[in-house]
């Protein structure tokens, strides 16, 4: 079974007192939404979906999947606001067998690094180019992964397509 992949950074934040309370700016609400009509015009609506509990990443997912026709409800898991690439992969080698499609809402600098980490060089040329560039708020990394999610490793993905969908 092939499986895909999504890593996903929270669109725009504010700034504030609390970091894993501040909001999405109006900008970045806007981008969430977009990622969200992306997600559907592409065809990737998630089997699963583990969100960082940070208010930025709860509040993307929510305005992205308004956009879906349909969608799992989220975990949350507090693992994803650690913000270290060793949290992420314990999270998505936790992902069940039969979900062909996990997304994770997360934070930089993570995201970026574990989808430098994950991608074996074999993608997308322009996906590539696009993640060496950074992994700017409301990007999203689709990945083609061949092994089972347990197995997940350095250099286990192929990057298809890395964007940031436009508000």
């Amino acid at each position: 079974m092939q499986r895909r992949l999504l890593l996903m950074r929270h669109a725009q934040a504010a700034h504030g007192p609390v970091d894993a309370d501040r909001p999405l700016t109006d900008h970045g609400a806007e981008q969430a939404a977009a990622l969200g009509r992306w997600l559907r015009q592409a065809e990737l609506t998630p089997d699963r979906i583990v969100v960082s509990p940070a208010r930025r990443a709860a509040q993307t997912w929510d305005r992205a999947a308004a956009q879906l026709t349909a969608s799992p409800a989220p975990i949350t898991d507090g693992r994803i606001y650690d913000n270290t690439v060793e949290a992420l992969f314990a999270v998505l080698q936790e992902s069940p067998d039969d979900a062909g499609l996990v997304a994770v809402v997360g934070h930089n600098p993570s995201v970026g690094v574990l989808a430098s980490v994950l991608d074996d060089g074999e993608g997308d040329p322009a996906a590539r180019r696009n993640l060496h560039a950074g992994f700017p708020p409301g990007a999203v990394a689709v990945f083609a992964i061949e092994t089972p999610y347990d197995a997940l490793a350095p250099g286990a993905a192929t990057l298809t397509d890395l964007t940031v969908p436009r508000a």
